[in-house]
């Protein structure tokens, strides 16, 4: 890479074959490279490096690694006292991984200024497969038989990566978040990784992190081969979710 130039990634290449993510272009903030695929191995190798894959339909894959980094630590998640009133009042229940694809269906069209993600085909197939893989989850709010907000991601060792969430009912994606963040806690995660700050997300108690610490605590949290399988029984009560 130089000056205003992305390297090229094909699709032949190695699935480690990034470019150091300091060499991540300032403007845009954190595009790092182009091209590839989105074989599971080269995503997990991605995100294992603090490198997420986000573009549009048409689009070549871009590779971003943006500086600071927007993280969540599960034990500091911000609860306002009217979201309590809604969690004590609320009659859903938080379910895991029973409709991962009907997850990102919702989720598919958001673009991040609405704290989402574009999600193109190839990038739903890729995340079904890990998925699949036992990679990636989804946590689900659900009224009776019907999903009514979400959000999905990778577990990593002990980080999650946030993709992207959704609410068809109100405060069913902070609900979401929260039963994540609650469910994270008890096993030891150091945190889940938002990628790009939104004021919601801060809001709800993110911070920014230097790029640099980001990747070092990778390096040391992202380690593990496992797949995790820690989730609670299905069907648990949004209302218990401010039970410690």
């Amino acid at each position: 890479m130089s000056g205003n130039r992305v390297a090229w990634l094909s699709p032949s290449d190695p699935s480690r074959a990034f470019p150091d993510i300091e060499l991540a272009l300032r403007e845009p903030d954190g595009l790092l490279a182009a091209g590839g695929d989105l074989s599971s191995e080269r995503l997990l190798s991605a995100y294992r490096s603090g490198i997420f894959p986000w573009y549009d339909e048409g689009q070549p894959i871009l590779w971003w690694s943006p500086d600071p980094r927007c993280i969540l630590r599960p034990d500091d998640i911000h609860i306002s006292r009217r979201l309590a009133q809604y969690v004590r009042r609320s009659t859903f229940v938080l379910k895991f991984n029973c409709a991962f694809a009907d997850v990102i269906q919702f989720c598919a069209g958001k673009r991040r200024s609405q704290q989402g993600t574009w999600i193109t085909t190839d990038m739903a197939e890729a995340y079904l497969r890990l998925h699949e893989e036992g990679w990636a989850h989804s946590i689900e709010i659900w009224e009776n038989s019907t999903l009514v907000g979400g959000l999905y991601g990778l577990c990593i060792g002990r980080v999650f990566f946030g993709e992207s969430m959704f609410s068809a009912r109100d405060n069913a994606s902070k609900f979401a978040l929260l039963g994540l963040c609650r469910i994270l806690s008890r096993n030891a995660f150091d945190l889940i990784d938002c990628q790009v700050a939104s004021q919601h997300l801060e809001t709800l108690g993110a911070s920014l992190m230097r790029r640099s610490e980001f990747t070092e605590l990778l390096r040391s949290s992202c380690y593990s081969e496992a797949r995790f399988d820690g989730w609670p029984e299905n069907g648990l009560p949004v209302a218990k979710l401010l039970d410690k």
